[in-house]
């Protein structure tokens, strides 16, 4: 049987969040105290400690204000999210949820899920680097200025290397669950040629004939289709999880997107 929804709670900590929280707190406490070598005292007074504070838990995994932080950061490497304007932290956020609750996921179905391999992490990279219109402006494709935005937006080619092999894990994930079995029919494909792609055309160009594109349509949607049951399926895990939002200016607007890395 399907378990009843859960209730998604906003502000209030739960205990595994205030747990969390002090935990975090007694840690940065003790990382102060502790002496920069090994048996000697710290010759200079102690510098003022920054401490990171828990803003979200999801099924009892704390998501950082720093996660946010860099989940704002690493957002310039993905290509969904061209044409949305700058990031904002409260869309990263939604991000990271999205994205615990599908390697949660992933963690229950498989207990040792497939691991990225460094071809498939290469070949992204790859693409970034030369698709990518950030990085295109940036002249990405050479060394240089790669090094260079990564600098601007203050990541690392390890962090980068990070990102990709979870965003490669999760689209296989996404692949072999919901692609396979979907089919497109020969109908469904005259259809959007003749009401999609058509109209494309202005007077008097000449569009492509049917059995030229007609591969590229029947992608096109296969992909929407899904899109549609991931987003179904990544609501389902939103209702049935436990999901606290600690920091109010953190709270999703009514119109965010709730979509997850794709």
């Amino acid at each position: 049987m399907k378990p009843a929804p859960r209730t998604i709670r906003l502000h209030a900590p739960s205990a595994p969040a205030r747990a969390a929280a002090a935990f975090l707190l007694l840690f940065a406490a003790v990382c102060a105290a502790q002496p920069e070598g090994s048996g000697t005292a710290r010759s200079a007074a102690p510098a003022s400690v920054v401490l990171d504070r828990v803003v979200a838990v999801v099924n009892n995994f704390a998501i950082l204000s720093s996660d946010v932080d860099e989940e704002v950061r690493i957002s310039v490497l993905d290509p969904a999210q061209a044409g949305h304007g700058t990031p904002t932290r409260q869309r990263a956020l939604e991000q990271l949820i999205a994205r615990t609750l599908i390697q949660q996921q992933i963690r229950q179905e498989d207990e040792k899920p497939e691991q990225a391999t460094k071809a498939e992490v290469d070949a992204r990279l790859t693409e970034i680097r030369s698709q990518l219109p950030a990085c295109v402006h940036r002249n990405c494709s050479s060394e240089a200025g790669w090094r260079a935005f990564l600098s601007e937006h203050d990541l690392t080619p390890e962090r980068v290397q990070v990102y990709l092999r979870n965003r490669v894990q999760i689209l296989r994930f996404i692949e072999l669950r919901f692609r396979q079995g979907v089919t497109i029919s020969q109908k469904e494909i005259e259809s959007y040629y003749r009401e999609t792609l058509l109209p494309q055309y202005a007077p008097g160009e000449v569009p492509p004939p049917l059995d030229q594109v007609a591969a590229r349509i029947e992608e096109i949607l296969l992909q929407q289709q899904v899109d549609a049951l991931f987003d179904a399926w990544l609501n389902d895990l939103r209702k049935q999880g436990e999901i606290e939002v600690l920091d109010p200016a953190l709270e999703a607007a009514p119109s965010a997107e709730k979509g997850g890395p794709k």
